[in-house]
Protein backbone atom coordinates (compact mmCIF):
# COMPACT_ATOMS: atom_id res chain seq x y z
CA UNK A 1 0.00 0.00 0.00
CA UNK A 2 1.67 2.65 -1.28
CA UNK A 3 -0.75 5.78 -1.53
CA UNK A 4 -1.93 6.14 2.16
CA UNK A 5 -5.64 7.77 0.79
CA UNK A 6 -6.48 4.02 -0.98
CA UNK A 7 -8.24 2.17 0.89
CA UNK A 8 -7.58 -1.50 0.96
CA UNK A 9 -10.86 -2.46 1.52
CA UNK A 10 -14.32 -1.03 0.60
CA UNK A 11 -17.97 -1.59 1.59
CA UNK A 12 -19.40 -2.73 5.01
CA UNK A 13 -15.91 -2.79 5.98
CA UNK A 14 -13.39 0.16 5.43
CA UNK A 15 -9.19 -1.02 5.91
CA UNK A 16 -6.57 1.64 4.69
CA UNK A 17 -3.64 3.06 6.19
CA UNK A 18 -3.52 6.69 7.27
CA UNK A 19 -0.07 7.80 7.60
CA UNK A 20 1.52 5.09 10.39
CA UNK A 21 -2.18 3.51 11.77
CA UNK A 22 -3.47 0.87 9.87
CA UNK A 23 -7.60 1.89 10.29
CA UNK A 24 -10.18 -0.84 10.31
CA UNK A 25 -13.58 0.59 10.59
CA UNK A 26 -16.49 -0.94 11.12
CA UNK A 27 -19.06 0.61 8.16
CA UNK A 28 -22.51 -0.44 9.09
CA UNK A 29 -23.83 2.61 11.26
CA UNK A 30 -27.68 2.15 10.59
CA UNK A 31 -26.90 -1.57 12.25
CA UNK A 32 -24.66 -0.14 14.67
CA UNK A 33 -22.03 -1.77 12.84
CA UNK A 34 -23.52 -5.56 13.64
CA UNK A 35 -20.43 -7.82 12.44
CA UNK A 36 -21.39 -9.94 8.70
CA UNK A 37 -19.26 -13.12 7.89
CA UNK A 38 -17.96 -11.40 5.20
CA UNK A 39 -16.89 -8.96 7.34
CA UNK A 40 -15.04 -10.76 9.91
CA UNK A 41 -12.99 -12.08 6.39
CA UNK A 42 -12.01 -8.76 5.72
CA UNK A 43 -10.91 -8.27 9.18
CA UNK A 44 -8.68 -10.84 8.72
CA UNK A 45 -7.71 -9.84 4.97
CA UNK A 46 -6.73 -6.06 6.47
CA UNK A 47 -4.64 -7.54 9.23
CA UNK A 48 -2.81 -9.59 6.97
CA UNK A 49 -1.84 -6.63 4.77
CA UNK A 50 -0.82 -4.54 7.45
CA UNK A 51 0.92 -7.19 9.25
CA UNK A 52 3.02 -7.02 6.30
CA UNK A 53 3.39 -3.56 5.99
CA UNK A 54 6.50 -1.74 7.46
CA UNK A 55 4.56 1.55 7.32
CA UNK A 56 1.61 0.23 9.33
CA UNK A 57 3.46 0.97 12.81
CA UNK A 58 0.17 0.53 15.02
CA UNK A 59 -3.92 -0.92 14.07
CA UNK A 60 -7.35 0.92 14.91
CA UNK A 61 -10.66 -0.68 15.25
CA UNK A 62 -13.25 2.28 14.66
CA UNK A 63 -16.98 2.02 14.16
CA UNK A 64 -18.57 3.99 11.49
CA UNK A 65 -21.35 6.59 12.74
CA UNK A 66 -22.08 7.92 15.90
CA UNK A 67 -24.27 4.95 18.27
CA UNK A 68 -21.40 2.48 18.92
CA UNK A 69 -18.17 0.43 17.99
CA UNK A 70 -20.48 -2.71 17.55
CA UNK A 71 -23.86 -4.14 18.73
CA UNK A 72 -22.66 -7.77 17.71
CA UNK A 73 -22.45 -10.40 15.04
CA UNK A 74 -25.72 -10.38 12.79
CA UNK A 75 -28.04 -12.28 14.59
CA UNK A 76 -31.05 -12.02 12.40
CA UNK A 77 -28.92 -14.54 9.86
CA UNK A 78 -27.44 -16.79 12.51
CA UNK A 79 -31.07 -17.19 13.49
CA UNK A 80 -32.04 -17.37 9.71
CA UNK A 81 -29.64 -20.61 9.08
CA UNK A 82 -31.07 -21.62 12.29
CA UNK A 83 -34.48 -22.38 11.10
CA UNK A 84 -33.47 -24.67 8.37
CA UNK A 85 -30.52 -26.20 10.11
CA UNK A 86 -28.50 -24.40 8.16
CA UNK A 87 -24.33 -24.25 9.00
CA UNK A 88 -23.76 -20.00 9.16
CA UNK A 89 -23.19 -20.85 12.61
CA UNK A 90 -20.47 -23.36 12.25
CA UNK A 91 -18.93 -21.07 9.44
CA UNK A 92 -19.33 -17.77 11.16
CA UNK A 93 -18.33 -18.83 14.88
CA UNK A 94 -15.47 -20.52 13.55
CA UNK A 95 -13.90 -18.15 11.30
CA UNK A 96 -14.55 -15.22 14.04
CA UNK A 97 -13.39 -17.28 16.56
CA UNK A 98 -9.81 -17.64 14.96
CA UNK A 99 -9.94 -14.32 14.44
CA UNK A 100 -10.52 -13.38 18.14
CA UNK A 101 -7.32 -15.18 18.65
CA UNK A 102 -5.47 -13.78 16.06
CA UNK A 103 -5.94 -10.21 17.46
CA UNK A 104 -4.84 -10.95 20.75
CA UNK A 105 -1.81 -12.38 19.84
CA UNK A 106 -1.39 -9.57 16.90
CA UNK A 107 2.46 -8.29 16.87
CA UNK A 108 1.61 -4.70 16.23
CA UNK A 109 0.15 -2.41 18.74
CA UNK A 110 -3.29 -2.84 17.95
CA UNK A 111 -6.01 -0.19 19.55
CA UNK A 112 -9.33 -0.46 19.60
CA UNK A 113 -12.08 2.66 20.10
CA UNK A 114 -14.46 0.94 22.23
CA UNK A 115 -16.94 4.21 22.18
CA UNK A 116 -20.61 3.81 22.64
CA UNK A 117 -22.54 0.47 22.39
CA UNK A 118 -20.09 -2.30 22.38
CA UNK A 119 -21.71 -6.25 22.61
CA UNK A 120 -20.84 -9.93 21.90
CA UNK A 121 -18.99 -9.92 18.33
CA UNK A 122 -18.29 -6.04 19.00
CA UNK A 123 -16.29 -7.35 22.41
CA UNK A 124 -14.46 -10.44 20.57
CA UNK A 125 -12.88 -8.08 18.10
CA UNK A 126 -12.00 -4.97 20.83
CA UNK A 127 -11.49 -6.38 24.20
CA UNK A 128 -8.82 -9.14 22.86
CA UNK A 129 -6.89 -6.31 21.71
CA UNK A 130 -3.41 -4.61 23.10
CA UNK A 131 -4.89 -1.28 23.72
CA UNK A 132 -8.44 -0.95 25.00
CA UNK A 133 -9.91 2.42 25.08
CA UNK A 134 -13.47 3.42 26.33
CA UNK A 135 -15.03 6.95 26.91
CA UNK A 136 -17.92 8.45 28.86
CA UNK A 137 -20.64 6.95 26.22
CA UNK A 138 -19.70 3.23 26.29
CA UNK A 139 -21.98 0.60 26.82
CA UNK A 140 -20.56 -3.02 26.87
CA UNK A 141 -22.52 -5.80 27.36
CA UNK A 142 -22.20 -9.30 26.95
CA UNK A 143 -26.47 -9.77 26.59
CA UNK A 144 -26.15 -13.16 25.22
CA UNK A 145 -27.73 -15.51 27.94
CA UNK A 146 -31.20 -13.32 27.07
CA UNK A 147 -30.84 -15.10 23.66
CA UNK A 148 -30.49 -18.17 24.80
CA UNK A 149 -27.00 -18.33 24.09
CA UNK A 150 -23.79 -17.60 26.30
CA UNK A 151 -20.97 -14.89 26.17
CA UNK A 152 -19.03 -16.39 23.53
CA UNK A 153 -15.74 -14.65 21.30
CA UNK A 154 -13.39 -15.68 24.18
CA UNK A 155 -16.17 -14.00 26.66
CA UNK A 156 -16.11 -16.69 28.81
CA UNK A 157 -11.93 -16.46 29.26
CA UNK A 158 -12.13 -12.49 29.98
CA UNK A 159 -15.15 -12.92 32.63
CA UNK A 160 -13.25 -15.36 33.61
CA UNK A 161 -10.46 -12.95 34.55
CA UNK A 162 -12.60 -10.14 36.30
CA UNK A 163 -12.08 -9.36 39.55
CA UNK A 164 -14.20 -11.78 42.25
CA UNK A 165 -17.40 -12.92 41.00
CA UNK A 166 -17.84 -9.70 38.69
CA UNK A 167 -17.50 -11.65 35.62
CA UNK A 168 -20.01 -14.24 36.92
CA UNK A 169 -22.73 -11.36 37.57
CA UNK A 170 -21.83 -9.86 33.95
CA UNK A 171 -21.85 -13.21 32.22
CA UNK A 172 -25.28 -14.45 33.79
CA UNK A 173 -26.96 -10.73 33.94
CA UNK A 174 -25.97 -9.37 30.70
CA UNK A 175 -25.92 -5.92 32.29
CA UNK A 176 -23.89 -3.18 30.99
CA UNK A 177 -20.92 -1.64 31.85
CA UNK A 178 -19.73 1.86 31.42
CA UNK A 179 -16.01 2.77 31.19
CA UNK A 180 -14.36 2.93 34.21
CA UNK A 181 -16.52 -0.57 35.15
CA UNK A 182 -15.19 -2.17 31.40
CA UNK A 183 -11.56 -1.18 32.91
CA UNK A 184 -12.57 -2.66 36.61
CA UNK A 185 -13.37 -6.10 34.89
CA UNK A 186 -10.53 -6.31 32.63
CA UNK A 187 -12.42 -5.33 29.37
CA UNK A 188 -10.63 -1.81 28.95
CA UNK A 189 -7.45 -0.27 29.73
CA UNK A 190 -7.91 3.70 29.51
CA UNK A 191 -11.04 5.92 29.56
CA UNK A 192 -10.76 8.99 27.12
CA UNK A 193 -13.31 11.35 26.80
CA UNK A 194 -15.60 10.74 23.65
CA UNK A 195 -14.57 14.37 22.37
CA UNK A 196 -10.93 13.60 22.82
CA UNK A 197 -11.32 10.53 20.38
CA UNK A 198 -10.45 12.29 17.03
CA UNK A 199 -6.89 14.11 18.66
CA UNK A 200 -5.74 10.77 19.93
CA UNK A 201 -6.45 9.42 16.40
CA UNK A 202 -4.77 12.13 15.11
CA UNK A 203 -1.75 11.17 17.26
CA UNK A 204 -2.29 7.51 16.07
CA UNK A 205 -1.51 8.58 12.70
CA UNK A 206 1.52 10.17 13.28
CA UNK A 207 3.47 7.91 15.59
CA UNK A 208 6.37 6.99 14.02
CA UNK A 209 7.02 3.02 12.36
CA UNK A 210 9.18 1.40 15.54
CA UNK A 211 6.91 2.26 17.39
CA UNK A 212 6.59 0.68 20.56
CA UNK A 213 3.29 -1.19 22.91
CA UNK A 214 4.75 0.45 25.97
CA UNK A 215 4.96 3.91 23.92
CA UNK A 216 1.49 3.64 22.45
CA UNK A 217 0.26 3.32 25.96
CA UNK A 218 1.77 6.20 27.17
CA UNK A 219 0.22 8.07 24.12
CA UNK A 220 -2.96 7.08 25.11
CA UNK A 221 -2.49 7.72 28.58
CA UNK A 222 -1.81 11.54 27.63
CA UNK A 223 -5.39 11.76 26.99
CA UNK A 224 -7.26 9.44 29.46
CA UNK A 225 -9.14 10.78 32.45
CA UNK A 226 -7.48 7.81 34.96
CA UNK A 227 -10.72 6.47 36.14
CA UNK A 228 -10.45 2.79 36.76
CA UNK A 229 -13.99 1.76 38.41
CA UNK A 230 -17.41 2.72 38.46
CA UNK A 231 -21.01 1.91 39.88
CA UNK A 232 -21.04 -1.74 39.83
CA UNK A 233 -17.20 -2.14 41.38
CA UNK A 234 -19.02 -0.16 44.19
CA UNK A 235 -21.56 -3.42 44.04
CA UNK A 236 -18.43 -5.82 44.17
CA UNK A 237 -18.14 -7.33 47.93
CA UNK A 238 -21.95 -8.16 47.64
CA UNK A 239 -21.89 -9.29 44.40
CA UNK A 240 -19.46 -11.47 45.42
CA UNK A 241 -21.48 -13.17 48.00
CA UNK A 242 -24.34 -13.96 45.74
CA UNK A 243 -22.61 -15.45 42.63
CA UNK A 244 -20.09 -16.90 44.80
CA UNK A 245 -21.72 -20.72 43.55
CA UNK A 246 -21.33 -22.95 40.99
CA UNK A 247 -24.81 -24.16 41.00
CA UNK A 248 -27.67 -21.62 39.37
CA UNK A 249 -30.01 -22.47 42.63
CA UNK A 250 -27.47 -21.94 45.07
CA UNK A 251 -27.38 -17.98 43.10
CA UNK A 252 -30.93 -17.78 43.03
CA UNK A 253 -31.24 -18.87 46.97
CA UNK A 254 -28.41 -16.47 47.73
CA UNK A 255 -30.56 -13.57 46.14
CA UNK A 256 -33.33 -14.68 47.71
CA UNK A 257 -32.09 -14.94 51.43
CA UNK A 258 -30.43 -11.42 50.91
CA UNK A 259 -34.28 -9.80 50.08
CA UNK A 260 -32.59 -6.49 49.31
CA UNK A 261 -33.90 -4.17 46.15
CA UNK A 262 -30.73 -4.99 44.78
CA UNK A 263 -30.90 -8.39 45.42
CA UNK A 264 -34.51 -8.42 43.92
CA UNK A 265 -33.97 -6.80 41.15
CA UNK A 266 -30.70 -8.81 39.88
CA UNK A 267 -33.04 -11.85 40.54
CA UNK A 268 -35.82 -10.70 38.25
CA UNK A 269 -33.14 -9.95 35.62
CA UNK A 270 -31.57 -13.38 35.58
CA UNK A 271 -35.86 -14.68 35.60
CA UNK A 272 -35.61 -12.97 32.06
CA UNK A 273 -32.52 -15.21 30.90
CA UNK A 274 -32.60 -18.73 29.19
CA UNK A 275 -32.64 -21.00 32.46
CA UNK A 276 -31.01 -23.15 30.42
CA UNK A 277 -28.43 -20.97 28.91
CA UNK A 278 -27.37 -19.73 32.28
CA UNK A 279 -26.65 -23.20 33.24
CA UNK A 280 -24.11 -23.69 30.27
CA UNK A 281 -22.73 -20.18 30.56
CA UNK A 282 -22.24 -20.77 34.54
CA UNK A 283 -20.58 -24.09 33.61
CA UNK A 284 -18.32 -22.14 30.93
CA UNK A 285 -17.30 -19.63 33.40
CA UNK A 286 -16.08 -22.23 36.04
CA UNK A 287 -13.74 -23.99 33.54
CA UNK A 288 -12.54 -21.11 31.85
CA UNK A 289 -10.99 -20.19 35.72
CA UNK A 290 -8.90 -23.23 34.92
CA UNK A 291 -8.39 -22.70 31.89
CA UNK A 292 -4.50 -21.63 30.43
CA UNK A 293 -5.26 -19.81 27.39
CA UNK A 294 -7.73 -17.86 25.78
CA UNK A 295 -7.79 -20.55 22.22
CA UNK A 296 -8.62 -23.14 25.15
CA UNK A 297 -11.34 -21.26 25.93
CA UNK A 298 -12.68 -20.93 22.51
CA UNK A 299 -12.19 -24.60 21.63
CA UNK A 300 -15.08 -24.96 24.07
CA UNK A 301 -17.13 -21.80 23.50
CA UNK A 302 -17.15 -23.47 19.84
CA UNK A 303 -18.65 -27.35 20.96
CA UNK A 304 -21.03 -24.99 23.13
CA UNK A 305 -22.31 -22.38 19.76
CA UNK A 306 -22.48 -25.55 17.38
CA UNK A 307 -25.02 -26.96 20.18
CA UNK A 308 -26.76 -23.65 20.85
CA UNK A 309 -27.44 -23.35 17.08
CA UNK A 310 -29.27 -26.13 17.05
CA UNK A 311 -30.99 -25.43 20.30
CA UNK A 312 -35.19 -24.28 20.24
CA UNK A 313 -34.07 -21.61 22.76
CA UNK A 314 -31.67 -20.28 20.74
CA UNK A 315 -34.29 -19.66 18.01
CA UNK A 316 -37.00 -18.18 20.64
CA UNK A 317 -34.74 -15.91 22.34
CA UNK A 318 -33.88 -14.33 18.70
CA UNK A 319 -37.56 -14.37 17.65
CA UNK A 320 -38.49 -13.03 21.32
CA UNK A 321 -35.60 -9.83 20.93
CA UNK A 322 -34.89 -9.31 17.37
CA UNK A 323 -37.78 -10.97 15.13
CA UNK A 324 -40.74 -10.06 16.57
CA UNK A 325 -39.49 -8.16 19.44
CA UNK A 326 -42.18 -8.94 21.90
CA UNK A 327 -40.03 -9.53 24.97
CA UNK A 328 -41.50 -12.57 25.86
CA UNK A 329 -39.37 -15.35 25.25
CA UNK A 330 -40.54 -18.93 25.97
CA UNK A 331 -37.50 -20.95 27.45
CA UNK A 332 -37.47 -25.00 27.01
CA UNK A 333 -37.12 -25.68 30.14
CA UNK A 334 -38.60 -22.88 31.48
CA UNK A 335 -37.32 -23.20 34.92
CA UNK A 336 -33.50 -23.51 36.30
CA UNK A 337 -34.84 -26.91 38.28
CA UNK A 338 -35.68 -28.35 35.18
CA UNK A 339 -32.37 -28.42 33.06
CA UNK A 340 -31.01 -31.79 33.69
CA UNK A 341 -27.56 -32.97 33.10
CA UNK A 342 -28.32 -34.85 30.34
CA UNK A 343 -29.43 -31.38 28.53
CA UNK A 344 -26.35 -29.87 29.26
CA UNK A 345 -23.93 -32.35 27.91
CA UNK A 346 -24.22 -32.18 24.92
CA UNK A 347 -22.84 -28.31 24.56
CA UNK A 348 -19.44 -29.61 26.04
CA UNK A 349 -18.97 -32.87 24.41
CA UNK A 350 -16.24 -33.59 21.98
CA UNK A 351 -16.77 -32.74 18.74
CA UNK A 352 -14.35 -34.77 16.61
CA UNK A 353 -13.55 -33.32 13.67
CA UNK A 354 -15.61 -30.17 14.27
CA UNK A 355 -13.25 -28.99 16.50
CA UNK A 356 -12.02 -25.55 16.51
CA UNK A 357 -8.34 -25.90 15.56
CA UNK A 358 -5.67 -22.68 15.58
CA UNK A 359 -2.93 -22.34 12.84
Amino acid sequence: MTDAADALIEGDLIAQREGACGVIRLNRPKAINAVTLEMFRDVDRALDAFEADPAAAVILLEGAGERGLCAGGDIRALWESSQVKGDLGKILWREEYILNARIKKFPKPYVAFMDGIVMGGGVGLSAHSSHRVVTDKTKLAMPEVGLGFFPDVGGTWLLSHSPGELGTYFGLTGQTMNGPDAIHAGFADAVVPSAKLAALREALTKVRTEISSAEVKALIAGFATGETAGPVAAMQAKIDGWFAYDRMEDIIASLQRDGSELALSTLKTLNEKSPRGMVVTLKLLRLARAASSLEECLVREYRAALEVFASDDFREGVRAAVIDKDRNPRWSPPRIEDVTPAMVAPYFAEIGANELKFN
